[in-house]
């Protein structure tokens, strides 16, 4: 069976194809289109034009599904209409216009589905997970391939560049003020509860757009998927410098986000020294596999 899923997230919308055989899952299909929903935010509301682009990324998707001709298609959505104040009227026009019925799930199912993707690949017994989304940020923390905590903290790379940046990439006045509201709504508390944990997991486009660029910035094998807290740390520092090899580095490799990758590699930094991370992993898998594995391949 051929299973479809469109993820509508602050940054980017998402629709993955995937081929089911009994209870595992294989990717056959992605596809991408950076909507930047959080940059249509206005006074808590999502406007009309980014309800319209939300809109025009679905019609695409629907023609691409139509020509794969794939018929079972879930779709969800994340802190883009979650965390807005006209979700109800933003779904009603996007539901009519699609013909899709959307579930906008809570900051912890987004957490817990992002944990669950995430072990599909990597089966870690113990440690901490986090999602930096364009307008939120997920943090769970696991042991014993438990899940302990999940929670959803109201801040992501698009809608802390929006707020603190001014120009493409941010200067030092805003590189600090960028690290002041990330420390001002992540509440430490949930977090310094569970105290040191040795591995941190990212899953999502900003996690596996730092690990990109450190692959090229360390030298490291294309087939890697983890890097020390410390070279995080540096890498961290490098981008935030926004000098010309910083921006090259950038544009050479993850050109859709150059103008979010340093509020993304600030947050995640953040919370690798929260935890005292040894090491930072990126899962290739995330929110959708959660969500396939969770509520459609046990239904």
């Amino acid at each position: 069976m051929k299973q479809a899923i469109i993820d509508i997230g602050s940054n980017s919308m998402r629709l993955s194809v995937y081929e089911i055989k009994e209870n595992s899952f294989k990717i056959l299909f992605k596809e991408k289109i950076m909507a930047g929903l959080a940059g249509y935010v206005e006074d808590g509301a999502l406007s009309a034009q980014g309800i319209e682009c939300a809109a025009n990324a679905l019609r695409t998707f629907k023609e691409i599904l139509s020509l794969l001709n794939i018929e079972n298609i879930a779709v969800f959505a994340t802190a883009s209409l979650r965390n807005i104040s006209n979700t109800a009227d933003a779904l009603f026009i996007l539901e009519k216009t699609s013909g899709y019925q959307i579930e906008v799930i809570s900051g912890e199912e987004e957490a817990t589905y992002g944990y669950i993707g995430a072990m599909q690949e990597l089966g870690l017994d113990k440690g901490a997970f986090i999602d930096i989304g364009g307008a939120s940020t997920e943090i769970a923390v696991f042991a014993d391939k438990e899940l302990l905590s999940a929670a959803s903290f109201p801040l992501g790379s698009l809608n802390l560049y929006k707020d603190c940046v001014k120009k493409i990439m941010p200067g030092e006045n805003s590189v600090k003020k960028l690290q002041k509201i990330i420390a001002e709504r992540i509440d430490t508390k949930k977090i310094a509860a569970f105290g040191k944990q040795e591995k941190l997991v990212g899953v999502g486009g900003t996690a596996r757009a730092i690990l990109k660029i450190a692959q090229k910035y360390y030298h490291l094998p294309c087939q890697s998927q983890h890097i020390s807290g410390e070279e995080l740390t540096e890498l961290c520092e490098h981008l935030a410098k926004g000098d010309k090899e910083a921006i090259d580095l950038v544009l050479k490799l993850e050109p859709d986000r150059i103008h979010t990758i340093v509020p993304g590699a600030l947050t995640l930094e953040y919370i690798c020294r929260l935890f005292s991370a040894e090491e930072f992993i990126v899962s290739k898998y995330g929110v959708r596999e959660g969500y396939l594995c969770q509520k459609l391949l046990r239904s």
